[in-house]
């Protein structure tokens, strides 16, 4: 079951496209935004040989790092304007190796607190038109007032 959630800022898409574009490691790693909505967001990563480890799979720090970047945007659009939000803690299970061209995630918020906000991110591989499911993070966010522009 799905839950619903309002936006407190009305400017919230702005705000997840700047935690996204802003965010050098994720420019790096060149994740994109697929979609958002209030509590969630969809993300991808085209996959390239400097996402992949020693052995040729997709290193799990891009996984994880996916998995919490877009949790962090999911909870972004429920904080207020003077609002940002930081990872306090995360749990990721990786059920499979990551193995294909492209990584998504589906990031949903399922516990909105007063400050604390729980995301839940499920990544995906896809590799020859079929998707398998890789890895499910937990990511316990932290809602606190500063800037998202200048680290305040």
């Amino acid at each position: 079951m799905s839950k619903e959630f309002k936006a407190k800022d009305p400017n919230y898409l702005d705000r997840v496209h700047k935690i996204f574009h802003q965010a050098n490691f994720i420019n790096l790693l060149e994740i994109q935004i697929d979609s958002v909505a209030p509590g969630e967001l969809n993300s991808f990563v085209e996959i390239k040989d400097k996402h992949l480890q020693q052995n040729g799979y997709v290193h799990a720090g891009v996984i994880s790092t996916l998995a919490d970047h877009s949790a962090g945007g999911a909870a972004g659009t429920l904080v207020g304007e003077k609002q940002v939000v930081l990872t306090l803690e995360f749990k990721i299970n990786l059920l499979r190796t990551g193995i294909g061209n492209r990584l998504r995630c589906e990031a949903k918020v399922f516990y909105h607190g007063a400050t604390v906000i729980v995301v839940n991110s499920d990544v995906y591989a896809i590799h020859r038109n079929r998707e398998k499911h890789i890895a499910r993070a937990t990511v316990t966010m932290m809602a606190v007032v500063g800037s998202q522009y200048s680290g305040g």
